[in-house]
């Protein structure tokens, strides 16, 4: 267990918690959650020691053992992938360590000896013997390939140092284990891995993630950082936002009996109570929302942009033709004919590759006789890259004025329009565009695209940056938009709740199912496809 005794921390004048009271129990997984700037990441950092607060204490049962996932990437640069992962431990791994420098010692003593033995002893209780082999198979699971095991990390791509941090996070079975956006840079398939186990997993986890399908997995406490305050809510992500949903709409019925509500809460309760048995997630100790108490339930005080795409007008038949595309060095002919309504999940394990995908497809790239767009057709894309879009130093009206296709549409009202539906309210839209932070320019490019009005949207990797509030507003937007949509998104629930059909390339070729996400990573011929597709 793992607890706060009135933590206070302030940066100048901004208070980011006060006197804060929480305690985290064993067997319980809960996901932190809070608007952009919240201390969320802070919050982990005073936990795991690495930051101290202004006042309080963190406080850690006796015995008990915490582990991190690293964000640093290049920290263990200088050791071996196996090593790295053992460090996780780091008792077990300073005790071997000071095994093998008594060992090399030219002049071991009976004194040594004598230590040594100490530390055998200890090296044993701990199962030290089978490190080795237990951060073998643990990398091997989290698909590091056994000729990599001895590999220097600065030798290691990008995406496999962070399977290696994660391994390291997860050995040894720690007591307390925090984690701060794990599913960064993971494929499904590794995050499912990871899914299954922390379901299964029986110490404290306290997670931070944008993720809100791992979140509805693994979670059985949402954690709100609200008002410099933190609030422990029974169930997962989706039960704390539709409750706090439900309960701000029953604050707003002021003529609404006391009586009436707390019937409408228990319905609630009930209704998702069930669906949670039913879920391939639930095992006995995530079925906790029946014990909830109705007063748990509070409204959220968090702002949720209005995103709204409309069309200026409606497509005609003719959506997109693309015959016998060359695609990279391997890909050729490459066919895809898109319907009106289709709204395609453009996944690949590279995302070099589905770039390198839009960029062909909305400009051409010498190949305009492949690719075929209907005459009806108006596109917005944004862009995984999108910092280009911001090099000139303009305040958040003018920015946006610039695709402003009238005078009607250069008023500043008109503009303020669009920018306060993303929360740039008042002095927030006369801020300069080259300050923005990376979810404020996401929020940017989501309001030119509201303003653009087409009927065509392409989305690299949208929720990159975005907070939950921004990513589940998006996300029920493109559910509810009746155009042409192409997105790539590492979004799980996103992709698997936007799209009806799936189009993934690899490097030796592509696949093209007419299925939802969830059906198409789950079928058993379509996993055999995309073990020839790579």
């Amino acid at each position: 267990m793992i607890s706060t005794s009135n933590l206070s921390v302030q940066f100048g004048k901004r208070v980011l918690f006060d006197e804060v009271n929480v305690t985290f129990k064993k067997g319980n997984c809960y996901g932190i959650i809070g608007a952009n700037g919240s201390g969320k990441s802070t919050f982990l950092k005073i936990l795991s020691g690495k930051l101290n607060p202004n006042s309080g204490n963190v406080i850690i049962d006796t015995n008990k053992r915490l582990s991190v996932l690293e964000q640093n990437q290049n920290e263990f640069d200088d050791f071996e992938t196996l090593k790295t992962t053992i460090m996780g431990n780091k008792v077990l791994y300073e005790i071997k360590k000071e095994m093998d420098d008594l060992y090399s010692k030219t002049d071991f003593n009976d004194e040594d000896g004598v230590r040594v033995g100490e530390l055998q002893n200890r090296y044993e209780e701990m199962d030290g013997w089978n490190a080795e082999s237990d951060a073998a198979s643990l990398l091997s699971q989290l698909g590091v390939n056994e000729n990599l095991h001895y590999t220097k990390m600065s030798d290691l791509e990008p995406k496999t140092k962070v399977r290696v941090l994660l391994a390291q996070a997860l050995f040894g079975n720690p007591d307390i284990l925090i984690m701060d956006e794990p599913t960064n840079n993971l494929d499904f398939e590794t995050i499912k891995w990871l899914q299954n186990f922390l379901i299964n997993y029986e110490n404290t986890v306290i997670v931070v993630s944008h993720d809100r399908y791992f979140l509805d997995s693994v979670c059985t406490h949402i954690s709100d950082i609200d008002y410099g305050k933190i609030s422990h809510y029974t169930g997962n992500y989706s039960f704390w936002y539709q409750s706090s949903q439900l309960a701000l709409k029953q604050r707003a019925q002021q003529n609404k009996k006391a009586e009436d509500k707390k019937k409408e809460l228990e319905e609630f309760i009930s209704r998702f109570s069930a669906n949670v048995a039913k879920s391939k997630q639930a095992t006995s100790r995530k079925k906790m929302i029946e014990k909830l108490n109705i007063e748990e339930i509070k409204p959220s005080s968090r702002r949720y942009p209005g995103i709204i795409f409309e069309q200026e007008r409606e497509s005609g038949d003719q959506i997109l033709t693309i015959e016998n595309l060359n695609f990279s060095s391997a890909i050729n002919d490459l066919n895809l004919i898109l319907n009106k309504g289709d709204k395609l999940i453009l996944f690949s394990k590279d995302s070099k590759i589905t770039s390198s995908f839009y960029e062909i497809i909305l400009n051409n790239s010498n190949q305009s006789e492949a690719i075929k767009w209907g005459s009806t057709i108006s596109k917005s894309f944004i862009p995984n890259d999108h910092d280009s879009y911001f090099n000139k130093d303009l305040n958040l009206i003018d920015w946006l004025r610039q695709w402003a296709n009238n005078d009607e549409e250069r008023k500043e009202d008109f503009i303020r329009g669009f920018l306060g539906k993303m929360i740039f309210s008042g002095d927030e839209a006369l801020k300069s565009c080259k300050v923005l932070s990376g979810g404020e320019k996401v929020r940017c490019m989501l309001s030119k695209t509201m303003m653009e009005r087409s009927n065509f949207l392409l989305f690299d990797d949208p929720t990159n940056h975005l907070d939950l509030e921004t990513i589940t507003a998006l996300n029920n937007s493109l559910i509810r938009f009746k155009g042409n949509l192409i997105l790539t998104t590492q979004d799980y629930e996103f992709a698997n709740s936007v799209g009806n059909r799936v189009f993934e390339i690899g490097p030796k070729g592509y696949i093209d199912k007419l299925m939802k996400f969830e059906d198409y990573l789950n079928d058993e011929k379509v996993k055999e496809q995309r073990n020839l597709i790579y």
